[in-house]
């Protein structure tokens, strides 16, 4: 017998026993499914069984963890329906390419056609392998041995993925008679996953998924074509580029290629920002060029970048920092925790940041502000603005995409940019990388490195900044403009030499450590890129130091 102690009560249980029978038992305290277990501190999934006397804690789909592992298995489901309604010759892959709100993009490759029949068949078998509760068994092969598993199967991606693993071992996981790796927990069987739907979309499938704060509710998938088209984009460069996975980037790197690698990527992303440029000239009459995206996408950098491109068309570009209209400190509202909420619209002066621009766009001469954090007010020190016939102010800020941040001004002397790190990689064909992973480990090296901050600080707080965006910036970006990917295909094979050495300083036992271990054996799969090639204008610059612009 082994004693487990969950919420401070004891019961025995017989060794042997799957921690999904132990959920059973509890599963009528949460008002959410259970999709994983925290063993004595460590994340465990359901299918494994009790060794010895523990204590357990329980992770429901509500968790960021629960959430990843319910779509993880739904991707899972997906494959398996696709081998079962499709003869296996006729499909040459299927790609998880990327995220658009609550829906995963995948494109096909075969003979065969994503359309409304496909879709049609894939959810009819899906939901019939959620009715029978086809179980998903996991086992640990030697390495040799799963690299002989993938090679039957034709799994090219994970060859090469495992190729440059340090592991003498590889999880791999069962669901009927289909087989795959999965970065990351999965839950015990397909019966978890009640709620998806594959719908036709532009030339693949959406698999639409419950967002992780609704577990229980599938939203009708909504079209961001802006965003889509971006992301694409970016897929698009690595396919030409030929580096679609982290085993393709880890081959360019063994050959002795990734610098024409870095500069192929970096003049792609010159020639977009200067087509935005063209774009905003090309308009007549912009006066405001709005810059928005989430944390650590890279706007100043860009904001540079784009300044010099518009400079090349003779405009005068001024930089103006939203930043600079806080509101007085003691004027900032507060959260429900009783902290200041930075990043809300109230927390900006928005009745003077439209005088001041209102009256530049009429000609008069007005002084700036400057906010000064240390002692937290508006300050004046003779920054003062005329703008003329080919000035242009380039405004960066979380709220710019927020008409009511621009109220006054009319629509037709605004250009709204949407900047973020829109990830293309993929770990391989069915594991995506989340655009926030690139987000968190760009943020803890510049916070390290500009802020003395620990990455055990920057996590924590990661979830606050989160939900800023989630509530101040996504809602906006189909109103843009011009939509901006910063992502650096490379990147990650830069940061991780950064990320490390920060992520190891978190203990065992600390709130934190799992997040850190998870980004750790992340960047595991990467092989390390030194930082003094990269050019001093690249985006990654801003992360990691040494960049020609002030950031």
């Amino acid at each position: 017998m082994a004693v487990i102690t969950i919420n401070g009560e004891e019961r025995n249980y017989e060794a042997g026993t799957r921690y999904e029978r132990i959920a059973e038992d509890y599963k009528s305290l949460y008002d959410d499914t259970i999709a994983l277990v925290l063993v004595d501190g460590k994340i465990t999934e359901l299918m494994k069984r009790v060794e010895k006397d523990c204590k357990l804690e329980f992770i429901t789909l509500k968790d960021p963890a629960g959430h990843k592992a319910y779509v993880r298995t739904a991707v899972m489901l997906l494959l398996k329906a696709l081998y079962d309604v499709e003869k296996r010759e006729d499909i040459d892959k299927l790609k998880v390419e990327f995220a658009v709100g609550p829906g995963y993009y995948c494109s096909l490759k075969g003979r065969i056609k994503a359309d409304a029949d496909l879709a049609e068949r894939l959810n009819a078998r899906m939901r019939r392998l959620v009715t029978e509760n086809t179980p998903i068994e996991k086992k640990n092969y030697p390495l040799e041995e799963a690299l002989s598993l993938f090679d039957r199967y034709g799994m090219e991606d994970k060859k090469k993925l495992f190729r440059y693993r340090r592991s003498s071992r590889v999880n791999v996981y069962r669901m009927g008679d289909y087989c795959d790796y999965y970065y990351g927990y999965m839950l015990p069987s397909a019966g978890y996953v009640k709620y998806f739907q594959v719908i036709p979309y532009e030339q693949g499938l959406m698999l639409v998924l419950p967002e992780r704060r609704e577990p229980k509710t599938l939203k009708e998938f909504e079209p961001r074509e802006k965003l889509f088209h971006a992301l694409q984009q970016s897929s698009q460069w690595g396919e030409m580029m030929e580096i679609d996975t982290v085993g393709d980037l880890n081959d360019e790197i063994s050959r002795g290629g990734v610098s024409d690698l870095i500069l192929v990527q970096e003049a792609l992303q010159e020639r977009r920002i200067g087509e935005i440029a063209k774009d905003i000239v090309g308009r007549g009459g912009i006066k405001f060029v709005m810059i928005a995206g989430p944390s650590s996408s890279g706007k100043t950098t860009f904001s540079h970048r784009l300044s010099i491109q518009l400079r090349s068309y003779g405009m005068r570009p001024h930089p103006i920092a939203v930043d600079d209209y806080f509101v007085d400190r003691e004027l900032t509202p507060k959260d429900e925790n009783g902290n200041y909420n930075f990043e809300c619209l109230e927390a900006i002066d928005v009745k003077k940041f439209n005088e001041d621009m209102t009256r530049l766009l009429a000609g008069e001469t007005v002084e700036l502000p400057t906010f000064n954090f240390k002692v937290g007010k508006r300050e004046y020190r003779g920054n003062y603005k005329t703008l003329g016939k080919d000035d242009i102010l380039v405004i960066e800020g979380i709220h710019s995409l927020n008409d009511k941040m621009s109220l006054s001004l009319p629509a037709e002397s605004k250009y709204k940019i949407y900047i973020s790190a829109l990830t293309s990689l993929n770990v391989d064909e069915h594991n995506r990388i989340p655009t926030t992973d690139g987000r968190l480990l760009r943020r803890l090296v510049r916070d390290a490195r500009t802020r003395g901050t620990s990455a055990k600080r920057t996590i924590a707080m990661w979830h606050s900044v989160r939900r800023g965006e989630e509530e101040n910036i996504f809602p906006f970006q189909e109103s843009a403009d011009a939509t901006f990917n910063s992502a650096l295909i490379y990147e990650l094979a830069v940061l991780k030499q950064f990320a490390e050495p920060l992520l190891f300083e978190i203990e065992p036992g600390e709130p934190e450590y799992y997040e850190a271990k998870r980004l750790l054996k992340f960047l595991e799969y990467f092989l390390g890129v030194s930082s003094e090639d990269l050019p001093k204008n690249s985006i990654i610059r801003e992360f990691v130091g040494g960049s020609v612009f002030h950031v």
